[in-house]
């Protein structure tokens, strides 16, 4: 039986602009498999993740954005669980 697919809204807070992690995050979803999509957020010093699939495999996202791109430093990760609506096909960039 496969793992319910769940839903995953984060804020990532700290030098997160600017240093390639919105790249990071579609390269790191990507290899998980996830759909969604990651962008900066206006206040120059977060930005948002919404991510869809396995709930494990969420979790494992969630941890590289702890970590994020070499050039980043992580403050915070604020997260939130939803239910999984499944309307993304692949994990893209927003603008």
């Amino acid at each position: 039986m496969s793992e319910a697919q769940a839903a995953l809204h984060a804020i990532v807070h700290g030098r997160v602009q600017g240093v390639g992690f919105r790249f990071f995050v579609q390269r790191r979803a990507g290899e998980k498999g996830l759909s969604g999509w990651v962008r900066n957020l206006p206040d120059g010093d977060a930005l948002e993740v919404l991510a869809e699939g396995p709930r494990s495999t969420l979790e494992a996202l969630v941890s590289d954005l702890h970590r994020g791109p070499r050039m980043a430093l992580v403050d915070k990760v604020d997260v939130s669980w939803r239910e999984a609506a499944g309307a993304f096909e692949g994990f893209g960039i927003r603008v």
